[in-house]
């Protein structure tokens, strides 16, 4: 029975508890089965761009390393996006391989890394359309985030301050002893006086406070801060 590694993606750090690893587990393992492999390690790239260079991924980097030290010569993997879904990382990655002898399989494609030319063809046609469908999918959350910030002038972030019960009287006394003449060094140590509390519990300094009755924070990003709701 020849040996192999498995090679699992995600792309998102919210992906990393989905479904995504366990059904690529499943499908490696399945295939493994059927084609008398045995799955000797599997490398999981949590939260990791399909458009990032190769070794540039920590799993994937320390698979290879794996790789040349201990005489496995083939990864599995799920489909050709979990490889990458940038047509020249993918192409770049699967030369490599192929320079130092090693096997890459993918379940949904399993002739991967055949040179005929209908084969290439395929695997850059396939290629490209995962590129494409990222390139989608960042086009759709970007248009999403747009409508948000339109409709509420803001789209991610942490909530403003006096966004929270109990917030808002706060910012009442800190606009009264401002009205007052006092400084924001002053007000802050005023306010941890007077036993009111920041969102974390810490004590008040006069910098958050100036940008709390500014508008600039914390919690209430400048415009730059929000770029992609609106490039």
């Amino acid at each position: 029975m020849d040996k192999a590694f498995g090679y699992l993606r995600v792309s998102g750090k919210g992906q990393v508890e989905g479904d995504g690893f366990p059904r690529q587990l499943q499908a490696i393992s399945t295939y493994a089965a059927a084609h008398d492999l045995k799955i000797v390690k599997v490398y999981r790239e949590k939260g990791v761009t399909g458009t990032k260079e190769s070794m540039d991924r920590p799993a994937w980097a320390e698979m290879v390393t794996a790789l040349h030290a201990n005489g496995v010569r083939t990864i599995v993997i799920e489909k050709l996006d979990r490889l990458a879904r940038d047509l020249m990382v993918q192409e770049a990655t699967i030369a490599d391989l192929q320079k130092h002898g090693f096997t890459l399989v993918s379940v949904a494609e399993p002739d991967l890394m055949a040179n005929d030319p209908t084969r290439i063809l395929m695997r850059q046609l396939m290629g490209a359309v995962a590129q494409y469908d990222k390139s989608q999918i960042v086009l759709k959350l970007r248009g999403a985030r747009m409508r948000k910030r339109a409709k509420t002038g803001r789209c991610e972030g942490r909530k403003p301050y006096g966004f929270y019960r109990g917030e808002e009287a706060v910012i009442n006394r800190m606009r009264e002893l401002r009205a007052q003449g006092i400084g924001f060094d002053r007000l802050a140590a005023r306010l941890n006086m007077e036993g009111l509390k920041t969102r974390t519990g810490a004590p008040w300094h006069g910098i958050v406070v100036n940008r709390i009755l500014t508008g600039k924070g914390p919690g209430r990003p400048q415009r730059r801060q929000n770029t992609e709701c609106w490039r």
